[in-house]
């Protein structure tokens, strides 16, 4: 159980989930939060990883920190993404280890199961097939530190837990034009489209927009992360979502119809650009054997994330 004085580290408290999980531990009344700014500490250094927890010697940690990206990033960087994030997470799960550190929240993805999987997924499902080719390098390197936290669970008696996030969206989001998501990718257009004073009316989608995905506000996973960082279990790896999909298509539709209710847009689909896994819905009925839900509306969701965006655009803090 974490205490309001016991020190936490979060690693990656600048992104779109560390940062949730941060205003969530604030608004909970926890002060003693390790957070430290990237050129203080670089994740792909071991040396300095190693020492830094070994020297502040936090009892939790959260780790959020990854380098992420949607289907273009991730399919023309694949070095990267394999190289940083397997560096980022064994770094910090051994260097807990050896500061003897036992509690841990890996965060990883949905990427991580097969591009065919059977619906809806569950856990049991990990490399049972193929991956998904344009994130397979990223799918692996969250594998591997799956896999990791698993292996010290049974050869050190650590308690270093999985949670499996679905398709994540809210506040301090990555909304590159190339580098992005889906839906911080529709956002950004969206606003694009409310500002346009040349009366262009059309919204450019990759793919066909059949596509089915299941998503889930920011601040539900921080929810998730605390409650399970407090729970026992026994399960490592524990999915974490909605149990609720639509596809491409009628996300689209439905963003336009909240954010912009009094403009007809004009949907086209770029078919010759990747649609991506065919369909990714997350069996969460082990997460709620376990007591939690997600609990944030949707719509407000994504009214909540608009204005987060329309700020971070007004004050220069979006990166092109």
């Amino acid at each position: 159980m974490i205490k309001k004085s016991d020190k936490i580290f979060i690693a990656g408290h600048r992104g779109l989930i560390g940062s949730a999980i941060l205003r969530k531990l604030k608004s909970l009344g926890f002060k003693n939060i390790l957070k430290i700014e990237k050129k203080k500490l670089n994740l792909l250094n071991q040396k300095q990883v190693f020492t830094f927890l070994k020297k502040n010697k936090p009892k939790f940690i959260f780790l959020a920190a990854a380098k992420v990206g949607g289907i273009y990033s991730n399919n023309k960087f694949k070095a990267d993404f394999i190289y940083e994030n397997i560096m980022i997470q064994t770094n910090i799960i051994h260097g807990a280890f050896k500061a003897n550190i036992k509690n841990i929240i890996f965060l990883g993805s949905s990427c991580i199961y097969p591009k065919l999987s059977k619906q809806p997924i569950k856990e049991k499902y990990l490399l049972s097939g193929q991956l998904e080719e344009t994130n397979d390098a990223y799918a692996i390197a969250k594998i591997a530190g799956i896999k990791m936290c698993e292996s010290y669970n049974k050869q050190y008696n650590t308690n270093y837990k999985c949670l499996m996030p679905t398709n994540t969206f809210g506040p301090n989001d990555n909304y590159h034009k190339l580098n992005s998501h889906f839906i911080p990718s529709l956002i950004r257009k969206i606003f694009d489209l409310s500002k346009n004073k040349n009366n262009n009316k059309n919204i450019k989608i990759w793919g066909d927009g059949s596509p089915k995905r299941e998503i889930i506000y920011v601040d539900d996973i921080a929810d998730a992360c605390i409650y399970f960082m407090n729970k026992k279990i026994k399960n490592v790896l524990i999915n974490i979502g909605t149990g609720k999909e639509l596809s491409i298509k009628e996300y689209v539709k439905l963003f336009l119809k909240i954010l912009l209710p009094n403009k007809k847009i004009n949907i086209i689909f770029d078919k010759s650009k990747p649609n991506g896994t065919p369909r990714k819905l997350m069996d969460v009925s082990l997460a709620k054997k376990y007591g939690w839900i997600s609990k944030t509306n949707l719509k407000d969701a994504i009214i909540k994330t608009y204005k987060n965006y329309c700020y971070l655009k007004k004050n220069n803090k979006i990166k092109s």
